[in-house]
């Protein structure tokens, strides 16, 4: 059985009872980076893939703006099944996916991971403090990948000044993978 497959049918948390299906990624992550966000919405639970909401479009133009096709990097959440009411995951639902979400990172073998929010950053590093704080910044994961922590975008929908941060953010990671850096973000 796949680890797809392993998580469609995984009740280890309370999660699993609201949802419609689980969100587990989408991209192939052959360009080396991986996005984690913090876990689906109703858009997501209705669809079965992370991200396509407004902010999941909005992550596709920052794909984009970073030169690579969007279909290039991998993206996943924190949990996969969606929190009601779009509430922030419990830590005892992301220590429920956790496994999960090692061993995608085991499969995909990212040479960066970019980290969307304050919940992504607490769920995968352990990490509290607030992203204001945390972004920016260079950390590991598993002593072993870079990470790049950053806003996310449904914050940058809320407050798109914030917009500028992000783009320096990810000229870092396309620094960082030797990639050239587009003249406009």
């Amino acid at each position: 059985m796949s680890l797809a497959e392993r998580v469609s049918s995984c009740e280890q948390c309370p999660l699993h009872e609201g949802r419609t299906q689980t969100v587990f990624a989408r991209g192939t992550g052959s360009s080396g980076v991986c996005f984690i966000g913090e876990g689906p919405g109703a858009d997501e639970d209705a669809q079965g893939f992370p991200f396509v909401g407004k902010a999941g479009q909005l992550l596709d133009r920052m794909i984009v703006a970073m030169g690579i096709e969007r279909d290039d990097v991998y993206v996943c959440n924190i949990v996969k099944c969606r929190p009601p009411n779009n509430r922030k995951p419990e830590p005892k639902e992301a220590a429920a996916c956790r496994p999960y979400l090692s061993e995608q990172l085991e499969l995909v073998e990212p040479k960066v991971l970019v980290l969307l929010g304050a919940t992504a950053v607490e769920g995968l590093l352990g990490l509290r403090g607030g992203i204001t704080r945390l972004r920016g910044k260079w950390r590991l994961y598993d002593g072993r990948i870079p990470v790049m922590p950053t806003f996310h975008p449904a914050y940058l929908l809320r407050t798109p000044a914030a917009k500028r941060e992000v783009w320096t953010d990810l000229q870092e990671v396309l620094r960082h993978l030797g990639r050239p850096i587009p003249s406009k973000g």
